[in-house]
């Protein structure tokens, strides 16, 4: 879909196994296991039916669509971007054909909402937080990310190397997400900022000149600020967060109870045990990417 450079931009934020390193247990196919696709706890028999929101965006889906799909930018079913491949490494791992995978639109809002729903697990870039566990189940980390400061090229804030640089700027980030939380909790700013309901509402904010700057998490903002894409025009990614013991990683979300996450979970384990996962991730976040090395704010 674009340009690839082979950059390692990526490699400090590797994915790693939650709490619990032990070996991973197969997931079995025997009849009798609770793992088995007979015995899973599905919204429709025989298929696995994955969540995500609409429009589906790159990093981690791409592809493109076809006329008259539901599906804006990418449609999921390609198996291409990074959640998607995940997505159906998973589902493999579950013994699901590619066939066997159906994706339906989960409005973001929804993915940590208690009740039921109509899809067996969302995956959309759902950062784990203890109060959205008490709402519904998540899985173990497929992603450790960090969050990345977006601005336009040769304003003054790209030129901003430390935490402290960005106070006197008005931010902006969506709402209820850990990217406002960055700017409200660690940058602190001197200046109200702009929040917003959805990533696309963010970008149009500053490609309006609105904002000075956007947080995002950092796979989003190697493509926004793409240079075959510029979702933000004219844009840079002037630099990262340092991440910390609170970085946020991302989850599937189940309804609460489920034990379909136990499954998922052992999935995960095999897929980091065996480097697939790493793989993926190397793929879709680190060779596809083309604005360069991004340095680390400092704490000053």
């Amino acid at each position: 879909m674009r340009k690839a450079t082979l950059l390692a931009v990526v490699a400090g934020f590797v994915v790693t196994a939650c709490a619990g390193t032990s070996s991973p247990a197969p997931t079995s196919s025997a009849s009798g296991a609770p793992c088995a696709k007979q015995n899973l706890n599905l919204v429709a028999a025989g298929k696995l039916t994955v969540g995500t929101d609409n429009p589906a965006y790159p990093p981690y889906f791409q592809g493109g669509t076809t006329k008259g799909s539901e599906w804006k930018f990418n449609d999921p079913h390609t198996g291409k971007g990074f959640e998607s491949a995940v997505a159906y490494a998973v589902a493999a791992e579950l013994g699901f054909s590619k066939a066997q995978v159906n994706w339906v639109v989960a409005p973001f809002n929804q993915t940590y909402a208690p009740g039921p729903k109509n899809w067996d697990f969302a995956i959309e870039q759902i950062g784990y937080s203890a109060k959205r566990a008490r709402a519904v189940d998540f899985s173990d980390s497929y992603y450790n990310e960090s969050e990345a400061l977006v601005a336009v090229k040769g304003t003054p804030i790209a030129q901003a190397t430390s935490i402290s640089d960005l106070k006197n700027y008005r931010l902006a980030a969506p709402t209820g997400t850990t990217s406002y939380d960055i700017i409200t909790k660690v940058i602190k700013p001197n200046k109200e900022p702009g929040s917003y309901n959805s990533l696309a509402d963010t970008v149009a904010a500053i490609n309006a000149h609105a904002v000075d700057g956007i947080v995002v998490d950092y796979p989003t903002a190697l493509y926004v600020a793409d240079p075959f894409v510029q979702e933000v025009k004219h844009s840079v990614v002037v630099g990262q967060f340092p991440a910390t013991a609170q970085s946020e990683h991302f989850g599937m979300t189940f309804v609460k109870g489920n034990p379909l996450v136990q499954c998922v979970n052992r999935a995960l384990a095999s897929l980091k045990s065996s480097g697939r996962l790493q793989a993926i991730t190397t793929e879709w976040l680190s060779k596809k990417t083309n604005v360069g090395n991004v340095p680390v704010f400092s704490n000053a």
